[in-house]
């Protein structure tokens, strides 16, 4: 339990002032724009990161919005209606209220993901071509998707726009806000709510690394510039317009800060 307080306090240290919510994107379009040049110059060692069957794409990567929605479920629970009871002085039921309230993030983070992927699908298929190895004697097939193209061991050649870079930077975004809760949360040090709170805190942080980290990966090895450009653009798109634009008005899920802007949050984490 020290380890983890002591793990919990270094990270609230690093993340206090804004630093990392503020340079985030900032870092993320670095990170695309020099990724891409070391890839498209050569410069880059063979690892086995390269490889898309490494643990880490297949175990996180590939399910990536599953593991931040699932941390993030119990996270946003207690942290809101903690801070409800806390700093509102709310009872049980208008607690409850601002927790599902809150939790509509992760609702409106689902249907953000899914409608990019799938849009992203649409695009590939619709700019696509197949190129397979067929004999001269026979007719030549028209592909309509990618997976038809692959059924008979084709290549397609589509507009894919990186969904590694879109979704790994909205993952990364979303976490960074979520865990400003901790500013305005104080807990006492002995209570097992903290501990709680610590370990799914930590355990946040450690993913958003892994993100951040397979986002790099993600640059330097896999698409076009302009793949993953796009890619990124509507990630930071995706971010700015919930956290940065609508979860400032009323009828919206709110900031894990109530009533504060985005561009106003004072950062004085509880140590």
């Amino acid at each position: 339990m020290e380890r983890l307080e002591r793990c919990g306090r270094w990270l609230r240290a690093g993340l206090s002032g804004g630093r990392v919510r503020r340079r985030l994107p900032w870092v993320l379009l670095a990170i695309v724009l020099l990724g891409s040049a070391l890839k498209d110059g050569d410069l880059v060692p063979e690892t086995p990161m390269q490889n898309k069957r490494n643990p880490l794409n297949v175990y996180f990567v590939k399910v990536a919005w599953a593991w931040t929605f699932w941390l993030l479920l119990p996270f946003i629970t207690v942290t809101a209606y903690q801070f409800a009871k806390s700093k509102f002085l709310y009872g049980p039921t208008k607690s409850v209220l601002m927790v599902l309230r809150r939790l509509c993030a992760l609702a409106v983070g689902t249907a953000i993901w899914y409608v990019c992927t799938a849009l992203f699908m649409y695009i590939e298929n619709l700019t696509g071509t197949c190129s397979t190895s067929v004999k001269l004697s026979e007719p030549r097939r028209l592909y309509a998707t990618k997976q038809e193209c692959h059924q008979d061991n084709g290549i397609w050649n589509g507009f894919d726009i990186s969904g590694h870079s879109f979704l790994l930077s909205y993952c990364a975004l979303m976490i960074v806000e979520e865990v400003a809760v901790l500013e305005g949360l104080s807990i006492d040090q002995n209570s097992k709510l903290r501990v709680v709170i610590n370990g799914l805190f930590v355990s946040l942080c450690f993913l958003t690394m892994i993100w951040v980290f397979m986002f790099l990966c993600t640059a330097v090895y896999f698409h076009d510039f302009s793949q993953k450009l796009l890619g990124v653009l509507i990630g930071l798109s995706a971010w700015y317009g919930t956290y940065g634009f609508w979860y400032l008005k009323p009828f919206s899920p709110g900031l894990p800060l109530p009533n504060i802007p985005l561009s106003s949050k004072k950062y004085s984490y509880s140590r």
